[in-house]
């Protein structure tokens, strides 16, 4: 029987891989929560492609409700943070505390996210953070670095295949000002 993993997900261009990737391994249940995402129409367009493609697999899809207020008072005092920076690693902590806790209390074995597909972020960070999570919650962490052996490649050849919506920025109000702050460069 395969070990029931819980994954963190954050959109369907970095899911789709990794869950097809993991569906081999393990029982997985696709584990949407995340607060930081800004506008509201950028969570729902993000939300709605994930949604749609775990069903179209027939992957489980759980929806944990964002609870932004909670998300600011975390990462207070970090806004002004660089991307890949500290405000980056309390959301992730946050994520991926959320997704341990519903682990633990869904009777799951193993937790993770897909996170470390994005060359944009720090797999070596997300690995610590997960590696510490799984001590208190008394449960496995599926440490990785999906971008490895082409996997951002690959992810970005799923996500052209599927038409899927690739957004221009993490999702906090704050990678889009940078986002934006690029562009105008």
């Amino acid at each position: 029987m395969k070990p029931k993993l819980l994954l963190h997900v954050c959109c369907a261009t970095c899911g789709a891989y990794v869950l097809d990737l993991l569906k081999n391994n393990y029982e997985v249940t696709a584990y949407y929560y995340n607060p930081n995402i800004y506008p509201l129409e950028e969570y729902e367009k993000r939300f709605l492609e994930i949604q749609k493609y775990c069903q179209i697999n027939k992957i489980p899809f759980v929806e944990e409700k964002p609870d932004q207020d909670a998300w600011f008072a975390k990462i207070k005092g970090f806004e002004q943070e660089p991307e890949r920076g500290k405000r980056c690693w309390l959301c992730y902590e946050m994520r991926l505390a959320k997704t341990a806790e519903y682990a633990k209390n869904h009777s799951f074995e193993v937790f993770g996210t897909d996170l470390s597909i994005s060359p944009h972020k720090d797999a070596k960070k997300l690995n610590e953070i997960g590696k510490h999570l799984a001590k208190l919650y008394s449960l496995k962490y599926l440490e990785a670095d999906f971008k490895k052996r082409d996997g951002f490649k690959k992810a970005m050849a799923i996500s052209r295949q599927n038409d899927f919506y690739r957004q221009d920025y993490c999702g906090c109000i704050y990678s889009l000002q940078n986002s934006r702050k690029n562009k105008a460069i």
